[in-house]
């Protein structure tokens, strides 16, 4: 295989022994974390603030554990498939359940004190639904976000928005044209930030981060390894809302390795 630019996006991983010990953590690199880190620093995650992360799928979980390691003091996230919810518990976070009906700003109220929160991560995107259907409503976590973030506060927003998408539930959106409450956060002076994640900004760091144990990403998003020959299945798994990120390990290195 040629890997024309290899010298410029490639990690080297400084002992490979140490790397084999931590690979499923450090897989998590590739993708789902720089993308989580970058959603959080976007909305300006500190040591001592309070945010919620909407979406609990792997790059949510991976925001969550982001957040933790950037020194939040309190990190909400918010779904509305039980296991995943239970996942982000199991490493400290809050969380509020969307299929509810009770509002989010009243299920943030009674976590933090307060109907807001210091800043907000969309770790969903333009396939967002309503907790009512399967029916997808592009903007409804942006509009949920704008809602409960303090003013002043920034969102990241590396959930994925798109120029067109022929599938989508009418002809605005098909256009990528949302109805967002763009006066809201106005009103509230919101900072938003989008748009795909430079990874390379953050790979090394973070790659140091797991080698030092500073954060246990693997854990976080609950990585799951599995074979070429079952990569259907765990394909089908993760679009039911399996609250796993599949790893797929071709040539069983990982468990020759072990």
């Amino acid at each position: 295989m040629l890997v024309p630019y290899a010298d410029f996006n490639l990690l080297k991983f400084p002992d490979k022994d140490q790397a084999m010990a931590k690979i499923k953590d450090l897989t998590c690199l590739s993708d789902i974390l720089p993308t989580g880190y970058h959603g959080c620093v976007s909305a300006g995650v500190g040591p001592g603030t309070i945010v919620y992360i909407a979406g609990a799928g792997p790059v949510g979980l991976a925001a969550a554990a982001a957040a933790q390691l950037l020194g939040a003091a309190c990190v909400i996230v918010g779904d509305m498939i039980p296991a995943r919810l239970k996942q982000a518990k199991s490493f400290g976070c809050e969380v509020v359940d969307l299929s509810k009906s009770a509002p989010l700003a009243e299920q943030i109220a009674q976590i933090v004190g307060e109907p807001q929160v210091d800043c907000a991560v969309d770790a969903v995107g333009f396939e967002a639904h309503g907790a009512e259907s399967r029916v997808e409503q592009p903007a409804t976590v942006l509009n949920s976000i704008m809602e409960i973030t303090r003013a002043g506060g920034a969102l990241g927003i590396p959930g994925l928005y798109v120029t067109d998408d022929p599938g989508a539930v009418d002809d605005n959106a098909k256009r990528g044209s949302l109805s967002i409450r763009l006066g809201l956060g106005w009103a509230k002076s919101h900072a938003f930030m989008t748009g795909q994640t430079p990874v390379l900004k953050y790979n090394r760091q973070l790659m140091n981060a797991i080698l030092y144990d500073k954060i246990k990403v693997a854990k976080a998003v609950n990585v799951t390894v599995i074979t070429l020959d079952d990569a259907p299945k765990g394909y089908a798994d993760f679009d039911k809302g399996a609250a796993r990120k599949f790893v797929l390990d071709p040539h069983g290195m990982l468990r020759k390795a072990a």
